[in-house]
């Protein structure tokens, strides 16, 4: 079964792109291991999933349920953390 990612932004967030990337990133190397999803935090479709894992901030990025990163993880440091869940 594959790991599911779960990245929040929004629009005007400087930072949301890198996490973004770095997902991204994480998807090319790891493949089918994981599904990554963008989740647009604004977006009034899924206020509720941002209430239901307490998103105070962007990005912020949800693995398996789990809030593991607040804030752009590197690439490195999001694909250890899921290497390390494989």
């Amino acid at each position: 079964m594959a790991i599911k990612i779960e990245v929040f932004k929004t629009d005007s967030c400087p930072h949301c792109p890198a996490a973004v990337a770095a997902a991204e990133s994480a998807k090319a190397k790891l493949g089918d291991q994981i599904d990554v999803e963008i989740v647009n935090a604004n977006d009034p479709d899924n206020i509720d999933r941002a209430r239901q894992y307490q998103i105070m901030a962007v990005p912020t990025v949800v693995i398996d349920g789990n809030v593991e990163f607040i804030g752009a993880p590197s690439d490195s440091e999001l694909i250890e953390k899921l290497e390390s869940l494989l």
